[in-house]
């Protein structure tokens, strides 16, 4: 099967340039002007970009978190990600005690219905000799990420030194530590006191995590892992000082790396103030105006390396179904901590927002430019977690993952275009200027216009190896 894209305009992360692209098959085989070819489809591009399949470093489906589950699974949350522009999405193992091994094969049985590609970070929750000597293992299940976290006493937390040695298994074994910063020791104490005083409603979420926690925990990880000469990837970068941690640490040759997601660049702790305020409780949580500007200035001057999304979506009201697919479906969601913030189950819908709103309110607006909004998106998640060039990449060889972008195209955005299986949608009545038309997957049309061509086990593991320190 052959597919020839005429008179498109490429954008990759470091060029813009008018051509055609010959799809055979799954991959890309041929780039240039007036290419001529024997094909099975031709679409005319003129007027339209031509992107790489978005990449999105950091999701979370079908993951069970206080007495429910969130609710998207690998079907449903891959197909809103191809919606949006992305066909590749990264979620993360939870590791039973059973082992790795066996944390993989639950997750690999839950990704059967997978709509794109994918590929799995482990959570490193626990750690003993035990643990230590199996670590090498996952690179040969094809996974070269550990995640770990600062927060979360007595559940995920692993102490200092038991990451520090985490970081050095995986400077031996070409992997890479990923770590949530936040700092447990304070969440818990000022969680306590808040109940204590009777303070149960959403704001007090943000109130216990203060930011200065996450600040000294970015710069205390980049400090480890610059004495274990190891690599780190320090997800969701939610707070302005954390970038300015990251800009210090790197100035110094620290090998550490910064993620943020979009919901920490348009909101800020007062929206959890509003009366439906649990729709953006999130873990680390939402800050300020002040860290919204800094984290652009951090995009805007190639501070951070990569935008995911950490989409973890739940119900708002779990008890009012919706209809999905043909189908009422209800899952319980944040009513759940209606009477206690702590109850409120952490996460947001963002997994298809990603693209078109960094599009609109990042590229049109000024911050980033479009070549900026490819690395970030793509290109280099897909070089860190070693899926480059075959992901990220317009180039002969590479899969024939390809976005066609109508950048005239105007939406006015919310539920109704959003296919991710909650109730609400964080941009609500947003006004969008930039849209993908078409998105193929390994050189299968799966998104056309609001057509859905997709299915259930279209997805294909993608097995790592190591990856690039951006």
């Amino acid at each position: 099967m052959k597919t020839l894209i005429k008179n498109g305009t490429l954008i990759t992360a470091s060029d813009t340039f008018i051509s055609d692209l010959l799809i055979e098959d799954e991959k890309i085989t041929r780039i240039g002007l007036n290419l001529e070819a024997d094909s099975d489809h031709e679409v005319d591009a003129t007027g339209k970009l031509i992107l790489p399949g978005g990449v999105d470093p950091h999701v979370h489906l079908d993951l069970p978190m206080f007495d429910t589950v969130s609710s998207d699974d690998h079907y449903t949350g891959h197909k809103a990600a191809a919606f949006g522009g992305t066909t590749t999405a990264m979620d993360f193992v939870v590791l039973e005690d059973e082992g790795f091994e066996h944390s993989v094969d639950l997750w690999m049985k839950k990704a059967e219905k997978a709509a794109i590609d994918y590929s799995f970070h482990m959570n490193l929750t626990r750690f003993d000799e035990k643990v230590a000597k199996e670590i090498p293992s996952l690179m040969e299940m094809g996974i070269q990420t550990l995640k770990v976290f600062t927060a979360y006493n007595g559940r995920l937390r692993l102490d200092d030194g038991s990451i520090f040695k985490a970081l050095q298994i995986a400077r031996d074994n070409g992997m890479l530590v990923m770590a949530h910063c936040e700092n447990g020791d304070v969440i818990e104490t000022l969680t306590t006191q808040a109940l204590a005083d009777g303070h149960t409603s959403p704001e007090w979420h943000a109130h216990t995590r203060p930011a200065w926690g996450a600040v000294e925990s970015s710069l205390r990880m980049a400090a480890m892992a610059e004495q274990a000469n190891a690599p780190v990837y320090i997800v969701h970068m939610n707070a302005g000082g954390e970038v300015d941690m990251l800009h210090y640490a790197r100035e110094r040759g620290v090998k550490v790396m910064g993620e943020t997601c979009p919901q920490y660049l348009f909101f800020t702790a007062e929206n959890l103030s509003l009366d439906n305020g649990a729709k953006w409780i999130c873990s680390p949580p939402l800050r300020t105006d002040q860290d919204n500007v800094r984290l652009w200035q951090g995009l805007s001057k190639n501070i951070l390396q990569t935008i995911g999304t950490d989409h973890c979506p739940f119900f708002f009201d779990g008890a009012q179904p919706i209809v999905y697919e043909g189908s009422e479906i209800a899952i319980p969601g944040k009513e759940l901590g209606q009477y206690d913030f702590t109850k409120i189950p952490n996460g947001l819908p963002g997994i298809q927002d990603r693209m078109p709103i960094l599009w609109t309110y990042g590229v049109n607006a000024g911050y980033i430019t479009p070549n900026q909004f490819v690395a970030y998106t793509s290109t280099n998640p897909a070089k860190i977690f070693g899926l480059y060039p075959r992901k990220g990449a317009l180039v002969p060889g590479a899969d024939a993952d390809i976005v066609i972008w109508d950048p005239e195209k105007q939406v006015r955005y919310g539920r109704t275009h959003s296919h991710q299986r909650t109730d609400y949608n964080l941009y609500e009545g947003w006004e969008l200027l930039g849209y993908p038309e078409k998105v193929f997957l390994r050189g299968k049309l799966i998104v056309d216009g609001d057509e859905w061509k997709g299915k259930r086990g279209d997805g294909m593991f993608l097995k790592r190896s190591e990856g690039e320190v951006l």
